[in-house]
C-alpha cells in the first residue's frame, strides 16, 4: 500500500507537470484520448479493414473484443484507483493540502483505472494493422526490395509508437490513468494481438462458435461479479467515486460503465459472426464483384457514411437495463451493416448498373 501511494503520488506530479507545462498541446492531447478511444475500432478502423482485408478486419474486432475484456477483469481484480479522485481522498498529504488537478469533459471515466482500456486497446489495434501492412512487404525477395521492407518496418513501427506515446500522454494529462496504468495498458495489448496472430481458427468460425464465445464471456464476467459481491466486495466502487469527484456531473456518462463496454464489446462480436455466416456476405463478398477495387472503395465509402448516422442514434439513458440492451443491438448493428448489409447493397447496384450496360 505504502509502494502504491508513493507511485500515485509520483505521479500526480507527473500530471501536474504535463498539465503546467504542456497546456498549449491541450486540444491535440485530447484529440488523441479521442484517437485511443476503443469505440474507433468498430466505426473507424474495421470499416476501412474489413473491405480491404476480410482477414485482417475479422481478427481485429476479435483482438478488440477479447483485448478488452481482459481489460475489465484486470480492472476489477488490479482495483485501479484513477488520479481525479485519488488525490481527493488520499491521506499522505499532510494538512488534507491535497494537489489541484484539472478536469476535462472526458476525464471522468466510471471504471477502475488498471490497466488503461484506451492505451489497451489503441496498442492491441495498431498491432494488428501494423503487422497485417508489413506481412505485405516481407514477401518481396529482391535486394532492393528487402530494403524498402527494412524502411518500412522502422517508419511504420515508429508511428506505431509515437501513436501509443500520444495517447498514453493524453490519458495521463487529463488526470484519468496514472502513468504506469497506461503502460500496463499498452503492453497489455500488444500480448493480446501477439497470441491472435497464432490463431487463425477465427477465420472460419461459425455462428454458433460466435455465440459460444459471447455466452462465455459474459457469463464469466457476470459470474465474476457476482462470486465477488457474494464476498461482499463491490466491483463497481469507482462509479460513486466518479461521481463524487466529477467537477461537474454532466461529465458522467453511463457509456463509460464496466458493464456497458463489456455489453457493447459483446454486440459487436455478435454482428460480425451474424454478417460472416449471412447469406448478403457470401453473394457479394465471395462473388466476382469482390475482386473489383470500385467495389471495395465504394463499400468503403459507404460504411463510413452509414456508420456515422449511428451517431445521431441515441440511447435513452434513464433505465440501465434498457440501455444495455438497446446498446447490444446497436453495437451488433455496425459490423453487421459493413459485413453484409452495404456490400450487399453495392453488389446489388453494381449488378444493375451491368445490366444495363449490357
Amino acid at each position: 500500500s505504502i509502494k502504491m501511494d508513493l507511485l500515485h503520488s509520483n505521479g500526480v506530479l507527473i500530471i501536474q507537470h504535463l498539465q503546467r507545462d504542456y497546456r498549449a498541446y491541450q486540444d491535440f492531447l485530447n484529440f488523441m484520448s479521442h484517437v485511443g478511444d476503443p469505440r474507433n475500432i468498430f466505426s473507424i478502423y474495421f470499416p476501412l479493414w474489413f473491405q480491404l482485408n476480410q482477414v485482417v478486419g475479422t481478427k481485429m474486432i476479435w483482438v478488440a473484443v477479447i483485448g478488452d475484456w481482459f481489460n475489465l477483469i484486470f480492472k476489477w481484480i488490479l482495483f485501479g484507483h484513477r488520479p481525479y479522485w485519488w488525490v481527493q481522498e488520499t491521506m499522505i498529504y499532510p494538512n488534507q493540502s491535497s494537489p489541484c488537478l484539472e478536469q476535462f469533459p472526458i476525464t471522468c471515466e466510471t471504471g477502475p483505472g488498471s490497466p488503461s482500456g484506451h492505451a489497451m486497446g489503441s496498442s492491441c489495434v495498431w498491432y494488428v494493422m501494423v503487422t497485417a501492412a508489413l506481412s505485405y512487404t516481407v514477401r518481396w525477395k529482391d535486394k532492393s526490395a528487402v530494403t524498402l521492407h527494412r524502411l518500412t518496418w522502422s517508419f511504420l513501427w515508429s508511428i506505431f509508437w509515437i501513436i501509443q506515446i500520444s495517447v498514453c500522454i493524453s490519458r495521463v494529462f487529463i488526470a484519468t490513468h496514472f502513468p504506469h496504468q497506461v503502460v500496463l495498458g499498452v503492453f497489455a495489448g500488444i500480448l493480446v494481438a501477439e497470441a491472435f496472430e497464432h490463431t487463425p481458427a477465427i477465420q472460419t468460425a461459425s455462428l454458433r462458435m460466435y455465440i459460444k464465445t459471447n455466452l462465455f464471456l459474459f457469463l464469466f464476467a457476470l459470474g465474476f461479479y457476482l462470486s465477488l459481491k457474494l464476498l461482499d466486495i463491490d466491483l463497481l466502487w469507482s462509479v460513486p467515486k466518479a461521481k463524487k469527484w466529477c467537477a461537474n456531473p454532466d461529465w458522467i456518462n453511463i457509456d463509460t460503465t464496466p458493464f456497458a463496454g463489456l455489453v457493447r464489446n459483446l454486440g459487436a462480436l455478435f454482428g460480425l459472426g451474424l454478417g460472416i455466416n449471412s447469406e448478403m456476405f457470401i453473394t457479394s463478398c465471395k462473388g466476382k464483384n469482390s475482386c473489383k477495387i470500385s467495389f471495395r472503395i465504394l463499400c468503403i465509402a459507404a460504411s463510413l457514411a452509414t456508420l456515422q448516422l449511428y451517431n445521431f442514434v441515441k440511447i435513452p439513458t434513464h433505465t440501465e437495463y434498457l440501455f444495455y440492451i438497446l446498446s447490444f443491438c446497436k453495437s451488433a448493428a455496425m459490423p453487421l451493416t459493413v459485413v453484409a448489409l452495404v456490400p450487399y447493397c453495392v453488389h446489388s447496384l453494381m449488378r444493375k448498373t451491368e445490366k444495363k450496360l449490357n
